[in-house]
């Protein structure tokens, strides 16, 4: 079925008690992402090379997968998100990392754009607060969150 009203561009902005080559790191690194993500993203992180998210759970499975369409260390990371094997008319959807250090701390915003559908955008919009919280308690801290965010329960309001 085709979506016939436009899926918004999707922004999340927060802030970090880190430098920005940590929070660079936090991306980048494939240890550190299965530690707060669940997946490890694998990849050289270098302008058209591959990455893939991949399960920790020892199955290898890529859940997502993409290029790496813009990478200057420690400030702008830009990848493709390809979550299916669908051929998408508008192509793939794209997450923009911006790093903006500032006087000991980071502001990290995530942009993720040219989302296909409604579906996919309400997924994210529960999955990118979940990730990016585990990411921050990470940092600040040095371990993740005791339970993972993204398996809390949705309320209705």
């Amino acid at each position: 079925m085709t979506e016939t009203t436009s899926v918004p561009t999707y922004v999340y902005v927060t802030y970090i008690h880190a430098s920005a080559e940590q929070v660079w790191h936090a991306l980048t690194d494939a240890d550190l992402t299965a530690r707060y993500w669940g997946h490890a993203n694998v990849s050289d992180w270098q302008p058209g090379s591959t990455w893939e998210h991949r399960r920790v759970d020892g199955s290898e499975h890529v859940d997502a997968s993409g290029r790496v369409v813009e990478a200057e260390p420690p400030t702008r990371l830009v990848i493709t998100f390809e979550d299916s094997d669908e051929e998408r008319p508008n192509g793939p959807s794209v997450v923009t990392f911006l790093v903006e250090p500032h006087e000991g701390i980071v502001r990290l915003t995530v942009t993720h754009e040219n989302l296909p559908n409604h579906e996919m955008f309400n997924g994210i919009a529960n999955g990118w607060p979940a990730v990016l919280a585990n990411l921050k308690s990470l940092l600040e801290t040095g371990d993740v969150l005791p339970h993972a965010p993204w398996d809390m329960p949705r309320t209705n309001v």
